[in-house]
């Protein structure tokens, strides 16, 4: 009789069958089994023979029959293996060696119904092999088990080269393109319902703020062969070769944002300036990982393997531990390295870097296991910059003890010592809640009943700022000794006394770890310096005014006297002005206040002084002999003060 073909959809699958040549893909395999040989070749149906099978109903026989194995009580016993299952096995066998041939009409990978056909097909044999297992060796199915063992050892080393080949080849040419998965987060990015929420603005990292993407045809054929490979029991194999096709591109967007791997010897002696750069782009780098890197290769991971969500955590977790033990083995080299002043704030930053990793962490979703290790390593690199820091900061006062001045800084202006504690603590301050929590944390209770009571009540941090600036005011003190003149001794702490309070002032931070009362005390010790200074160089001036020491004798004048005291008035005020022109007074209301109370005492006294007596000297040449100044003059002149400026005193205004 004529055979007669049955036109049917399935009939693309077992047609153009009658070659068996294989091209291996890959020379490497974690399968290790050897490409087919003529001893281990199935016999290949004849195509008219293929034609003869409806695939469907193939299926259906295949999917009964391992059923039927399945529910088979007595292993014993195995019942008698069908022609069909040799069948199957030559038509997936001659599916496999026609994908290897290579030619264009047969590629796989297009994922149309032939091919999922094809994985349909795996995931029989797979089953059906499973089933075979279950009955002892040397029993009437060992044959067939064999048969469709190596039949599906086939099927596994292909899958294994596509998906191999798919990871490696079908990344996105164009870097900037977003990874079309599920949209993800930055770890620490919480969206009440819902995981899957846009990546928030971050700083940018330039042309790679972007995962690379794979096309969404390419994830498709991933997920289906990644999930085929696991039915089948080759996880092993499967996430071997995810893992190392995925680390090589981790690395190269490392690579592309500058970041070079240093061992601790290599941070140890490099010098801090180019350090400091390497820092720079570390935390860069960990920012970048926690908004992009990660949460992209998690979804990922997510993506290709959805069947299997305990598969995508360890995948994950073992990608990204490569890496952040990598960051955080730099973090400690750079812990490690010798203290500096400079090196704080850097410190601070790489410390507020991996703290805000530590939430991101645990919202992963990757294992438990690698959360609790990562957390744990953090947190021990952590400790390590945050005692770092904490140590640099209270170096400070070894620095300000050890600054011991031999000569004055000229006309009384703010020490630099001043300028440099003062600036260091506003930008340290610029990152008080990390500080107050490294203090906090590492803080002894040694030590801590000798503080004042304002400070027993603050913070270990504010309590250190309190003694570096008590420190200073020592220090200060100690230098306004290097100054014989008293006045200037005093306009020297009043500069320096001033330039404190306006910086904590002007700092929310450093005002707020001082405190209100330090405050108020400080202004009432620049204003007692302020009494000092008026006193020392007023006074000179108003005793030369003073009625007393002779000037009133039995009530009458005595002219000589006058004579005298408008004339010690001109030179005292010339000595005054020749010297404290050349002071310093750099803030311009300090400057203000100075000239106004030296003024409101001077002016009137010698405006009273000079109506009273100067009709006692002879007119003409006699007054202009002995008054020197009109109280105008002296008005102009005091205005001329603390300029620093030496010529002030041919200057009229």
């Amino acid at each position: 009789m004529e055979k007669k073909h049955r036109p049917n959809k399935f009939g693309s699958f077992t047609s153009r069958t009658s070659e068996t040549t294989s091209s291996p893909r890959s020379p490497y395999s974690p399968l290790n089994v050897n490409r087919r040989s003529e001893s281990d070749t199935l016999p290949t149906l004849e195509e008219d023979e293929l034609h003869d099978h409806d695939i469907g109903q193939v299926s259906e026989d295949i999917d009964r029959f391992t059923d039927a194995l399945s529910a088979v009580d007595d292993k014993s016993d195995p019942p008698e293996v069908p022609d069909i299952v040799e069948t199957f096995s030559r038509i997936l066998d001659s599916r496999i060696a026609k994908y290897n041939s290579g030619e264009s009409t047969t590629k796989f990978g297009k994922m149309n119904e032939e091919d999922l056909l094809f994985i349909e097909a795996v995931r029989r044999i797979s089953k059906l092999t499973n089933a075979f297992g279950e009955f002892p060796s040397r029993s009437t199915t060992t044959s067939s088990h064999n048969r469709t063992s190596m039949v599906l050892q086939r099927a596994m080393t292909f899958m294994e080269d596509e998906f191999r080949a798919l990871l490696e080849d079908s990344r996105s040419s164009d870097d900037s393109s977003s990874i079309n998965l599920k949209p993800y987060s930055s770890f620490n990015n919480k969206q009440e319902g819902s995981d899957r929420c846009a990546i928030p603005e971050t700083e940018s990292t330039g042309d790679h703020d972007e995962f690379p993407a794979y096309p969404p045809e390419i994830l498709t054929k991933m997920n289906r062969i990644a999930a085929a490979m696991v039915s089948a029991g080759y996880e092993t194999e499967c996430c071997q070769v995810y893992t190392i096709a995925r680390r090589n591109p981790f690395q190269e967007q490392l690579k592309k944002l500058e970041y070079e791997k240093l061992n601790i010897e290599d941070v140890q002696r490099m010098q801090w300036e180019p350090l400091e750069g390497e820092v720079a782009r570390w935390i860069r780098l960990v920012k970048y990982c926690s908004a992009v890197l990660f949460p992209g290769e998690r979804s990922l991971a997510e993506s290709v393997f959805s069947d299997s969500p305990s598969l995508s955590k360890s995948i994950f977790s073992n990608i990204a531990r490569a890496v952040a033990i990598q960051l955080l083995d730099f973090a400690e080299a750079v812990a490690m390295t010798k203290r500096s002043a400079e090196k704080l704030f850097k410190f601070l930053d790489m410390h507020e870097t991996l703290r805000d990793l530590i939430p991101a962490i645990s919202e992963s979703r990757c294992s438990e296991e690698w959360e609790k290790e990562m957390a744990s390593e953090i947190s021990a690199t952590l400790d390590r910059i945050g005692v770092a820091a904490m140590n640099i900061f209270c170096d400070l006062e070894n620095s300000i003890k050890n600054d011991v001045a031999r000569t004055p800084v000229p006309g009384g202006a703010i020490h630099p010592l001043t300028r440099y504690v003062m600036n260091y603590l506003k930008y340290a301050c610029e990152y008080k809640d990390t500080l107050e929590q490294i203090f906090q944390q590492n803080s002894k209770s040694e030590g801590e009943e000798n503080l004042q009571s304002d400070q027993a009540t603050s913070s270990p941090f504010s309590a250190q700022l309190l003694v570096v600036m008590d420190l200073l005011d020592e220090n200060l003190e100690a230098k306004s000794k290097l100054y014989k003149d008293i006045s200037l001794r005093n306009i020297f702490l009043m500069n320096n006394g001033r330039y404190i309070l306006q910086k904590v002032k002007g700092s929310p931070e450093i005002h707020k770890g001082m405190g209100d009362n330090w405050c108020r005390r400080r202004s009432t010790v620049v204003r007692q310096y302020h009494k000092n200074y008026q006193r020392e160089t007023c006074g000179r001036l108003l005793q030369c005014l003073s009625l007393e020491g002779g000037l009133l004798v039995n009530g009458k004048v005595c002219k000589q006297v006058v004579k005298e005291r408008f004339k010690n008035f001109g030179v005292t005020f010339d000595e005054i002005h020749k010297a404290q022109s050349t002071w310093v007074v750099s803030d311009e209301q300090l400057v203000s206040e100075l000239r106004v109370s030296i003024t409101g005492l001077v002016i009137p006294a010698y405006r009273s002084f000079l109506g009273r007596f100067k009709q006692h000297l002879d007119n003409g040449r006699q007054a202009e002999k002995y008054i020197k100044y009109q109280p105008e003059d002296i008005e102009t002149l005091i205005e001329g003060l603390f300029e620093g400026n030496p010529l002030s005193m041919g200057r009229r205004r």
